[in-house]
């Protein structure tokens, strides 16, 4: 392990048991990544993108190998330490949005930094500012059943860079196919804004893909395929 690498993947493995059939989603994968990266996932289905996406958010275990967090080995930590790591480190942004549909959209953002209990001035200020930042100052008393999708999907986008002022730096953004239930025009917008945000915010990005125009986007691509990353660019 490194500690010029935010994310360290080390010869992960992920073996899920359906009945009596082993399934390998990951075969000794190792990927690192530098602070302040953007980083491309692309591959078929079922190549283990996403499997490895939930395993450097800690949504997941590896059968066998390590993954480190801004130098910290997540592999066997107990669910509490997991919980405060995902909390303060770890974001994600998914293709359907996930946002609470009774809360409004300065709400969705404000949530993660309720739940990490930062205090009430510190918040509105941060959540201001993100929201600003997106184009939808206007629109934060409105709820998502109110926003066109590129709009909600801002919102996941400022609500995935409200974390504690102290870990602003030491962001991780996982984005799971961000684009993929938007028109090409507003997937552009918003890869505008995930990578302008994320960059200027100081947080490094991984995006599973597999829309090329994406990728393109990318500082670095790596290609998976059957569990194993066959090449990068």
């Amino acid at each position: 392990m490194s500690e010029n690498f935010i994310v360290d993947v080390n010869g992960v493995s992920r073996i899920y048991q359906m009945g009596e059939i082993e399934v390998a989603a990951l075969r000794g994968v190792t990927l690192q990544v530098k602070p302040g990266e953007a980083i491309g996932i692309m591959g078929p289905s079922g190549s283990g993108k996403t499997t490895l996406l939930n395993l450097i958010g800690a949504l997941d275990r590896p059968t066998s190998g390590t993954v480190s967090i801004d130098g910290i080995d997540i592999t066997s930590m107990k669910e509490n330490e997991l919980t405060r790591i995902r909390r303060n480190k770890i974001s994600f942004v998914f293709q359907f949005f996930n946002l609470l549909p009774v809360l409004t959209a300065y709400e969705n953002v404000e949530l993660p930094l309720l739940i990490a209990g930062v205090e009430e001035e510190t918040r509105k200020e941060r959540v201001d500012y993100l929201l600003e930042i997106v184009g939808l100052s206007e629109r934060a008393d409105h709820r998502p059943d109110e926003l066109s999708g590129g709009e909600q999907q801002r919102v996941a986008i400022a609500r995935a860079l409200a974390k504690p002022p102290e870990e602003t730096r030491s962001i991780v953004v996982l984005a799971d196919e961000p684009t993929g239930d938007l028109d090409t025009q507003t997937g552009e917008e918003i890869m505008r804004v995930l990578l302008d945000l994320t960059k200027k915010e100081g947080g490094t990005l991984l995006v599973v893909t597999h829309d090329p125009d994406v990728g393109a986007k990318m500082d670095r691509v790596y290609n998976m395929r059957d569990g194993k990353i066959v090449n990068n660019e």
